[in-house]
């Protein structure tokens, strides 16, 4: 998100159902318990009680409250929600299943309540002023503030809260619907209260899902299908509205000169910029020559190559675009290649352990992407939930009920890929690729190896950008001498969303951020009810009873040492079970952009911070001809 609104719309975060030592899910779940400095009445909530900033707070410490306003930013997508796509948008609405949702429209809707990028998980009030927590944790009450307004002067109140959680329950992405499936009710007493119930055995983070969905108008939504792809710009309450857009090519929002909540703590130093433009380009290639043109003028850098020889542009030696490397120190999750378990050929842990050793990383770093990368080999990376060396007692106790059903690799070491000799062919590799692939059934008939029902062992990368053409070339030429035959297949991405929300694919890439506190999002990434679920986040597939618990047994902790020590157990497990070809990451952000920007002294912790609490430095802009 551009600039610290809601900002949590499938947040990773939350509370507590029954105990962290359960070991199976319980046949009813319990009552949740709530952390004590969450019971009462408070400004603002986080998973486990804590708060850093205090009820007459004037404004968040990593921005600057006397940034000018004005002036217009230009970048691209970079992160996506709902039915987003990274390379086109058809539709405005981006919290449905149907569509390509438009970039930034989350910028159009306040929420309850708003995150702090300086803080794990916790959230301050916007459209409620405060939210009473009940003994049980299964009831929640919001006191809304009476000057909140839609952008059209209508009020917003708790009747337009009530419906839009019931809606998203109901109406919206399979991915919103299933974080909120357990919200057994939304009330409206009066105008300025909502009520909330859970049902018993709710996930933790919940409550702070709950809290950062976007409240749409009742009046308007009333009169109009939620559920289907629009280009009418909605009525939102945000600090921004659509502004001119073209289907596909870029999309404006204009700042609301008169919204209403401007002026609150949560906003403060925020949305700076008078417009907010997002470029769409279908080649990562051409977007870089968007930038150098200054047609987008805020970029973040993805690929290695244009990072270390790209940039070289007269734009840069003059001074006029600068470039930095920021660190990153939320949790980097996981990138790689995912197999899809729901197909016959994928279900063998074996050919996928084989499959993951033809991917030679070393070759690959030195040769494409300048050394510059670490190879992925947790879930959570750059974290304290990444599992090292042996479990501890208490990730054993958490295990030991799964004996003997999950690889017992998962008690001891946690898997690491193994380091090749660099040449891109690494022999002792392909040897055991090809023992792990005869022990699966597989057998070898002249050039061609066919699975144990007689097939040939095709299999088909599919993908919207050949971008990850070039990083596929060792492990295209390992296949290859297994007899297997690979092809990569790039499809617009229309039909890549339609086949992956239907999981048409073999393999598909996937980068998997990481909250610092997880909760919901992990059965949405790992759970046996997402894998049948249509639009899913389980990509592989991932069916397994012992990975539910784990993902239960995070979501039930009530103190960050359990979280931790869930965390640490399901990722030793999904290691052991190869459902993906690790890729590899870096804890930083490369950042580049025309010097037309001011920025405060502090970068938020849990965010890069840009541009959403930059602002238009107009002389910088007229220094370097772009005011």
């Amino acid at each position: 998100m551009l600039a610290g609104g809601a900002g949590l719309l499938f947040a990773t975060s939350g509370w507590r159902s029954t105990g962290a030592k359960a070991q199976t899910p319980p046949a009813e779940p319990a009552t949740p318990v709530v952390p004590p400095a969450a019971v009462g009445e408070h400004h603002g909530l986080s998973t486990f009680g804590e708060l850093k900033y205090p009820p007459d707070f004037a404004y968040f410490a990593y921005v600057n409250p006397k940034a000018p306003v004005g002036g217009v930013v230009s970048l691209q997508l970079s992160t996506t929600f709902g039915n987003q796509a990274f390379d086109t948008f058809d539709t405005l609405n981006a919290y449905v299943l149907k569509g390509n949702g438009a970039a930034g429209v989350e910028m159009l809707f306040d929420s309850l309540m708003a995150r702090a990028l300086d803080e794990p998980d916790a959230l301050y009030g916007l459209v409620a002023r405060s939210v009473v927590t009940a003994e049980d944790g299964l009831t929640q009450t919001f006191r809304l503030r009476p000057e909140a307004r839609f952008n059209d002067g209508s009020r917003l109140t708790a009747q337009d809260v009530a419906f839009s959680v019931l809606l998203l329950k109901q109406k919206g992405h399979p991915l919103i619907a299933q974080t909120i499936r357990m919200v057994e009710s939304a009330e409206a007493p009066d105008d300025l209260t909502v009520v909330v119930r859970y049902g018993k055995g709710r996930s933790r983070d919940l409550p702070l899902t709950v809290a950062t969905l976007p409240i749409f108008s009742k009046a308007y939504y009333s009169a109009k299908p939620f559920e289907e792809a629009t280009q009418e710009p909605p009525l939102g309450s945000g600090a921004y509205k659509v502004g001119r857009f073209e289907q596909g090519r870029f999309i404006e929002y204009e700042r609301v000169a008169d919204y209403w909540a401007k002026d609150l703590p949560v906003n403060v130093g925020q949305n700076n910029f008078a417009r907010v433009r997002y470029e769409y380009y279908r080649d990562r290639q051409v977007a870089l020559e968007g930038f150098k043109a200054g047609n987008v003028t805020f970029r973040e850098e993805f690929t290695s190559r244009d990072w270390a020889n790209g940039y070289d542009f007269p734009a840069v030696k003059e001074g006029r675009v600068k470039r930095e490397e920021i660190p990153d120190e939320t949790p980097s999750g996981t990138q790689g290649w995912f197999f899809n378990t729901r197909r016959e050929k994928f279900q063998d842990r074996r050919v996928r352990e084989a499959l993951g050793l033809l991917f030679d990383f070393e070759w690959t770093n030195a040769t494409i992407m300048f050394g510059v990368y670490k190879r992925t080999a947790s879930y959570f990376e750059n974290s304290d939930m990444k599992a090292e060396e042996a479990p501890s007692a208490d990730e054993v106790n958490l295990l030991e009920p799964w004996r003997g059903k999950i690889p017992d690799e998962a008690f001891g070491a946690p898997f690491v890929p193994p380091v090749s000799d660099g040449s891109g062919q690494d022999r002792n590799l392909l040897r055991r690729a090809d023992q792990l692939l005869r022990d699966a059934g597989l057998k070898r008939e002249g050039a061609t190896l066919r699975l144990p029902n007689g097939q040939p062992f095709e299999i088909e990368f599919l993908d919207f950008s050949g971008s990850l053409q070039p990083h596929t070339g060792s492990l295209f030429k390992n296949l290859k001498l297994l007899g297997i035959e690979p092809r990569f297949r790039i499809v617009d991405a229309s039909q890549y969303q339609r086949r992956t929300d239907e999981f048409d694919y073999d393999i598909v890439s996937r980068r998997y951020g990481m909250s610092p506190t997880p909760g919901e999002g992990l059965k949405l990434m790992f759970g046996s009810a997402s894998a049948r679920t249509p639009g899913s986040s389980n990509v592989a597939g991932i069916q397994d009873p012992a990975v539910d618990a784990l993902v239960e047994a995070a979501l039930m902790a009530d103190t960050r040492t359990e979280l931790v020590t869930a965390c640490r157990a399901l990722d030793r497990v999904l290691r052991a079970s190869r459902y993906w070809i690790p890729m590899w990451y870096k804890a930083s952000h490369w950042l580049a952009y025309w010097d037309m920007f001011g920025k405060p002294a502090t970068k938020p912790k849990y965010a890069r911070g840009a541009p959403g609490t930059w602002w238009y430095d107009e002389a910088k802009a007229k220094r370097i001809g772009k005011a």
